[in-house]
């Protein structure tokens, strides 16, 4: 598995892009949940999509960042990632 698993989300919230690791993609976008779905292959930082309509996109891992589609994604932490208030 590749270390970019998780949810990646714009800064304005608009829209959140959560990788799975069977290799398949949930984004949702503004109130749509599941607004686009299908698979990805990632090979060093880059990533290639391929949407269940057939439409293909890539992007660029920078660090915790994300650079896809002309959009700025960065990594949401996980809930375990965070800690707990002192």
């Amino acid at each position: 598995m590749h270390p970019y698993v998780g949810m990646w989300v714009t800064d304005d919230g608009r829209v959140q892009h959560e990788l799975l690791p069977n290799g398949r993609y949930d984004e949702a976008r503004g109130g749509r949940e599941s607004a686009y779905r299908g698979r990805y292959e990632v090979t060093g930082s880059h990533i290639e999509y391929w949407d269940d309509t057939g439409f293909t996109a890539d992007g660029d891992f920078v660090g915790d960042t994300l650079y896809h589609g002309g959009m700025v994604l960065r990594r949401r932490p996980r809930p375990a990632d965070i800690a707990p208030p002192p």
